[in-house]
């Protein structure tokens, strides 16, 4: 057999096989002779079919399934010998003129590359690293929201000022059903709360989704609609009204303190808001991780410039999963998914160049700090090394969260380098000015 690849360009080559009868015929041969035994021809007993006969019945239909494994298999040793770094999977290329009688059987399969790249990580950039810190004006909000949540709720017949209410936001044109439980002080005119005051269970209020909270953003937790229309949504919606109740704060007294941190964590409001500014900021700082990483792809993507096999993985795509896509289909899945590709290829080259590597040690204690983080968020803060290691061990025996997981110790390990190597600017920052700058608001 002979094989050869033909280059196209940098990222698109095709490889010319070229199959002679001594590459298949000893396989041709024992399937025959397996055949022989179990042939039925009219007018001959079974197993009593001459030679040349089964040949004739069977054989071009053997031929071929014995010559398709004999070029995958060594379409696969040589893409493997040959150290090729392909995307996709090799396509055949169709050729409806092959003649199997032939002495030499010529196979070609085009392949796309991965394309030879340099990235530089210390580019001179803009990249603003986000140091979040949590204001006063933050912090006693949430001492407020705590007073609420742990306080009283005393139903009501109707609506008084201060009052919450659950209900449903509806608007079937725009899409918008959904149940929440909203505080009269969360709207941004008086007047939008005024006309809630004295209304029941069951009665519905209509506003305007426009100038509705201080905040636009708001418009995401209440309403659930998308980011992309909260600045322009200008739409009625009504509330239905399903419940009323009056909150009357909890105490902020000792027992409080416990029932949030545990005995003992936390004994003062001065140590309660320093706790609060703790944990906020610790959130904070994932989200503005979560940023810089993000500014980070955004910038090498941008930055490094490579060529893609294009026209191979629209062609490629065509077949690639269960369901079969039109070239029109392809095309628009291609242009979806290119500059994740992209970026997948230069999260590779960092990995390579800087020679980062995934243990299961990393995994293992990615993973235990992460269980650790969800217990504590649900009151269970004092669990056991053995609790914790139990959960890990039944976590890590899960493919998927494995892969899930092994992911994010990546795009950790990652960020890690970035902060190193692009030296982003520092800024500090309030939360709402943070969000304002990840919105380019």
């Amino acid at each position: 057999m002979d094989i050869k690849r033909v280059a196209i360009n940098a990222v698109n080559e095709t490889i010319v096989m070229t199959v002679v009868h001594m590459d298949y015929k000893g396989q041709i041969a024992k399937r025959i002779n397996e055949k022989m035994p179990l042939a039925q021809v009219k007018g001959f007993r079974k197993g009593q079919v001459p030679k040349e006969l089964v040949e004739k019945q069977y054989g071009k239909a053997i031929k071929q399934e014995e010559v398709k494994k004999v070029v995958d298999l060594a379409l696969e040793r040589y893409i493997q010998s040959e150290r090729l770094h392909l995307l996709g999977t090799p396509l055949p290329k169709a050729n409806s003129e092959l003649n199997w009688d032939a002495e030499e059987l010529v196979f070609e399969f085009e392949i796309g590359l991965v394309p030879n790249f340099e990235i530089d990580l210390e580019a001179k950039n803009d990249i603003v690293k986000y140091i979040v810190t949590a204001d006063d004006k933050l912090i006693d909000g949430q001492v407020e929201r705590i007073q609420k949540q742990f306080g009283t709720a005393i139903p009501q017949d109707v609506v008084v000022e201060g009052a919450d209410l659950k209900g449903i936001f509806t608007n079937e044109a725009e899409g918008i059903g959904n149940t929440t439980t909203i505080s009269l002080s969360v709207f941004k005119d008086k007047a939008t709360a005024d006309k809630f005051i004295g209304k029941k269970v069951g009665d519905v209020v209509t506003v305007n989704t426009k100038g509705l909270f201080e905040d636009d953003h708001q418009l995401m937790d209440y309403l659930k609609v998308g980011h992309d229309v909260v600045h322009t949504l200008a739409a009625d919606v009504d509330f239905t009204i399903e419940g009323i109740t009056v909150s009357e704060p909890a105490e902020l007294n000792q027992e409080l303190f416990d029932k949030l941190f545990g005995e003992g964590k936390v004994a003062s409001l001065d140590e309660l808001k320093a706790k609060i500014k703790e944990d906020a900021e610790a959130q904070f700082a994932q989200q503005a991780d979560q940023k810089l990483l993000f500014d980070v792809q955004e910038f090498l993507i941008e930055n490094t410039k490579f060529e893609l096999p294009t026209e191979f993985l629209i062609k490629w795509l065509q077949t690639a999963g269960e369901k079969k896509m039109t070239p029109e289909e392809a095309a628009a899945e291609y242009t979806r998914s290119e500059k994740g590709l992209r970026f997948q290829l230069i999260e590779g080259k960092a990995m390579a160049t800087s020679n980062i590597q995934i243990t299961f040690e990393d995994l293992k204690a990615f993973t235990t700090n992460a269980i650790k983080q969800q217990m504590a968020q649900f009151g269970q803060a004092n669990a056991s090394d053995e609790e914790v290691q139990k959960i890990v061990a039944r976590v890590l025996s899960n493919q998927e969260e494995v892969k899930r997981l092994s992911d994010q110790v990546v795009a950790a390990k990652l960020l890690d380098l970035f902060k190193e190597k692009a030296n982003p600017t520092t800024k500090e920052v309030t939360y709402e000015e943070f969000i304002a700058a990840s919105y380019g608001e």
